[in-house]
């Protein structure tokens, strides 16, 4: 999800590469679970979350659709996101005890916390969100530590593909002028992406590259 602010307003005013060193380690975040409590629609999930969700709690996309996600607009775009729990405004994988439910499979967005990320030309750095943790006593960790995600290379490559393809797909949306082409696109990425599955014994990458050929070339991308 882009944010109309500038890196001034939100971060230190540095930019981060995988082996530098941010001020991010929480030291296990020490009982606090703020960051996983009023997120809203805010946490939305790329191909890859889905997988890393599917496999580690294995179920499907449409199971976890009926009570731990839900599918939402992000300009103009049909994309799943992680579903708040009605009435306490958190997230439904906290336990009782304020801790993570899904932690070694955790979406990307809560592995980046409080980073963020800036893309420019096709690529992107990261930033340390200043305002965002209220622990401010946090330990220097090597952001591709923090991330705590293997292939490392595998998943910058795809982190940026992913996020091109979603760009070009909302500028595409906002030129059509039709409402029922518009869903059918929608449709047919959700489908793609989302619906599918995917193969637990072959690569994700692999996998979501060949995807991602085949809805460009219908998409006429």
């Amino acid at each position: 999800m882009n944010r109309n602010v500038s890196l001034e307003e939100i971060s230190d005013g540095k930019l981060y590469g995988p082996n530098d060193l941010v001020k991010a380690d929480c030291r296990d975040c020490q009982g606090c679970s703020d960051c996983c409590c009023g997120m809203g629609e805010s946490i939305v999930l790329d191909p890859f979350d889905v997988y890393r969700l599917e496999k580690g709690l294995e179920t499907t996309f449409e199971k976890l659709l009926e009570s731990r996600l839900e599918l939402h607009v992000v300009d103009g775009v049909i994309l799943p996101n992680l579903k708040m729990e009605e009435g306490r405004d958190r997230c439904t994988f906290l336990n009782d005890q304020g801790r993570c439910g899904i932690h070694p499979y955790r979406p990307g967005i809560c592995r980046l916390f409080p980073l963020g990320r800036f893309y420019e030309d096709h690529s992107f750095r990261y930033f340390l969100q200043t305002g965002e943790c209220r622990n401010q006593s946090r330990s220097k960790i090597k952001v591709k530590k923090w991330i705590d995600t293997p292939d490392y290379k595998k998943n910058e490559a795809f982190v940026v593909r992913w996020h091109y393809f979603v760009k070009g797909l909302q500028e595409l949306l906002c030129a059509q002028p039709d409402m029922e082409a518009a869903k059918r696109i929608n449709l047919d990425v959700l489908e793609t992406f989302f619906f599918r599955g995917w193969e637990e014994d072959a690569d994700f990458y692999e996998q979501f590259e060949m995807r991602m050929a085949q809805a460009e070339k219908r998409l006429g991308m």
